[in-house]
């Protein structure tokens, strides 16, 4: 699944391109005109989202000013089958997900998406995310509150209307989220644990090298 295999001077060449791409073909998406105001006091809120593969997701967020963690994990299915060597079949609803837990005095969800939307991944790609395929790396906000889903379904009717993809459809589903349940351990900070991957550093550090580009004042180290 998230493998790829290269020479070394293949590989670079392949991180260029891929970061090139990420970086620059990133659309510039104007902020959610509907959405809470910063609280005023410091807390916790939870947003799940899920666009492709979870490792790449769970970095970028947990470098987002706010973020007190972001978890890679399992949401669309049941608990009895969550796990991912019945998940990375494709049949069991669930997709590749990331909780993001964060401090709504810092950041707002609607701050969230647009990162969502931004850099984290192709909101207009059928069928899964870059080299990753099938139902489990489709695209999806989990809204956990009705005020979420009228924040996203707003989002959502918002980029549709300013055609901020050109012609290219939004494939992004809005649900409710029925459950999450946390991947595997070793899935957890893959990312971190493991720079020098090259499936790491092809598809998701151009991921957090945009986020810094274009989300300065939200990016953190």
């Amino acid at each position: 699944m998230k493998t790829i295999g290269a020479c070394c001077g293949g590989l670079l060449l392949m991180l260029v391109l891929a970061a090139t791409r990420l970086t620059s073909a990133a659309p510039v998406l104007p902020d959610a005109a509907l959405d809470d105001p910063l609280s005023a006091a410091p807390g916790e809120s939870s947003a799940v989202v899920a666009g492709g593969c979870f490792w790449g997701i769970e970095e970028l967020y947990q470098h987002v000013r706010g973020v007190v963690s972001a978890t890679s994990g399992y949401a669309g299915g049941s608990a009895r089958n969550a796990r991912y060597d019945l998940v990375s079949d494709g049949t069991t609803g669930h997709a590749e997900s990331v909780k993001v837990t964060y401090d709504p005095s810092k950041v707002t969800y609607g701050q969230l998406l647009k990162i969502f939307f931004s850099v984290a991944h192709d909101p207009t790609q059928r069928g899964g995310q870059g080299p990753d395929t099938g139902p489990q790396y489709r695209s999806v906000i989990f809204y956990g509150s009705e005020r979420q889903q009228a924040i996203a379904k707003a989002y959502l009717d918002q980029l549709r209307d300013a055609r901020v993809f050109g012609k290219k459809e939004l494939t992004t589903q809005l649900v409710p989220l029925a459950g999450f349940y946390d991947a595997e351990p070793y899935h957890q900070d893959y990312a971190s644990k493991n720079p020098m991957d090259p499936y790491i550093m092809m598809w998701d550090r151009p991921k957090v090298e945009a986020l810094k580009k274009q989300f300065a004042p939200l990016y953190v180290k």
